[in-house]
């Protein structure tokens, strides 16, 4: 009784982590904060920086990224804090400005990774990380859930492939009747 128990308190929170994860890579990060990331890295003042950063002392680059990394920590929690207490626009808003600061961030983080990993300390918390997710990524609740997930974003390109089809492409008629409402109105705005 007692080892069931057990079994299901850490299989609910092996269920719990996975979801945190998925959700965090899967829509916040892949959907929404990567694609940020990938036009912040094609900023060309970004690339005089990413030059400059290179000659800053370490010590200096420590200080910038782990202040970074708490600035948009705390957004995060306080957007969280807002969902909680009901003020969800409030949270959303903040987290949606989260973003650009968490991928310029990572981009700096990826810039200056060769200096961030000369501490110890940092390389260590580093590969705990590291490793953590590579953990959740070894569970059967990780994988069976992300099989799903791949089903449902392949039904979903489907359905919106065929909604492309059916009223937007040249020749529907959903198109054509657009067209005419938009000729029509702009016959009247002419009068």
């Amino acid at each position: 009784m007692l080892s069931t128990m057990k079994q299901k308190i850490i299989t609910l929170l092996q269920l719990l982590l996975v979801i945190i994860f998925i959700l965090f890579e899967e829509i916040i990060w892949e959907g929404v904060a990567y694609p940020v990331y990938k036009y912040v890295h094609s900023l060309k003042i970004l690339q005089k920086v990413e030059a400059k950063l290179h000659a800053v002392n370490r010590y200096v680059i420590l200080v910038i990224f782990v202040v970074m990394l708490a600035f948009v920590e705390a957004f995060g929690v306080y957007a969280g804090y807002m969902f909680v207490s009901g003020h969800v626009l409030t949270g959303l808003v903040l987290y949606l400005f989260k973003i650009p600061i968490a991928a310029f961030t990572f981009w700096m983080f990826r810039v200056t990774e060769d200096k961030l990993m000369r501490f110890g300390w940092f390389k260590w918390i580093y590969g705990k990380i590291m490793a953590f997710i590579d953990w959740i990524k070894t569970l059967d609740i990780y994988r069976d859930t992300m099989t799903k997930i791949r089903g449902m974003k392949e039904r979903i390109k489907v359905w919106i492939r065929a909604v492309k089809i059916q009223y937007f492409s040249r020749e529907s008629p959903f198109v054509v009747h657009m067209k005419k409402l938009y000729r029509s109105m702009k016959q009247l705005l002419k009068q």
